[in-house]
């Protein structure tokens, strides 16, 4: 006999997707606020992390926030390491910084080059990602328009990726925390085209080593040269000059 109790629909419950945690360095230039954007993009939850490393002003710190709050992250970070107490950066101590240069004097090391800032601020973000049980760390570095940083380089962050397997609770488990450098090998131009498709207003960056007590630019830095060109090489103008 065949029953009459009505059926039981056929239901299976929505799956819900895991959220995938990363940490972004932000420091509130065009090319960290770009990591951000691609962050999202990734479908990673984003949280910021901003270094206060003892940074002669407090423009860049002022532009962190601001890109944060406009593009959205689920914290914001700040962490006080004094690297000025180190010194030997026009960044961070009473060093002038280099204007005018070329792109053939932009090849050596300069002195806005702050010693291991970079190795620094990425082992604050390794620490920061384990502890939220993060997957990735987004670093802005650029190895191609850039000021001969060797802490910006794929070698660089190679070896710091082999570190964070080894130095870590969850690298030893068998589950490495990712280093992402999406900008590495890209032109300063291209940063822009990737940002803008993504809906980054870089009127709220800030990327000028010596800008003037209301935070403007001073639009000779190398730093300004190459943000710049990049910008005229797109046929635009570089939005914080239009402001």
């Amino acid at each position: 006999m065949l029953s009459t109790a009505p059926r039981k629909p056929s239901y299976a419950p929505p799956v819900k997707l895991r959220s995938v945690k990363s940490v972004v360095l932000l420091s509130g230039g065009l090319d960290s606020a770009t990591c951000l954007a691609i962050a999202h993009a990734d479908g990673t939850e984003p949280y910021a992390l901003t270094a206060l490393y003892g940074q002669r002003h407090s423009a860049e710190i002022d532009a962190a926030k601001r890109v944060a709050q406009a593009l959205g992250v689920r914290d914001h970070m700040f962490v006080r390491v004094g690297l000025d107490a180190i010194g030997g950066s026009a960044l961070t101590a009473d060093i002038a910084v280099p204007k005018d240069r070329n792109e053939a004097e932009m090849s050596d090391i300069p002195v806005t080059y702050v010693p291991a800032r970079n190795t620094v601020m990425l082992a604050l973000a390794l620490g920061y990602a384990e502890v939220l049980g993060a997957e990735a760390i987004y670093a802005g570095v650029n190895a191609v328009d850039y000021s001969g940083y060797p802490d910006c380089r794929p070698e660089f962050i190679a070896a710091f990726q082999e570190l964070a397997r080894l130095a870590t609770k969850a690298g030893v488990e068998g589950r490495p925390i990712e280093i992402r450098t999406p900008l590495i090998h890209l032109r300063k131009a291209e940063i822009i085209q990737r940002g803008l498709a993504l809906g980054v207003d870089y009127a709220l960056t800030h990327s000028c080593y010596d800008p003037d007590s209301a935070g403007k630019p001073c639009g000779r830095c190398d730093s300004c040269l190459i943000r710049q060109a990049a910008f005229e090489s797109l046929g635009m103008l570089d939005p914080v000059l239009a402001s």
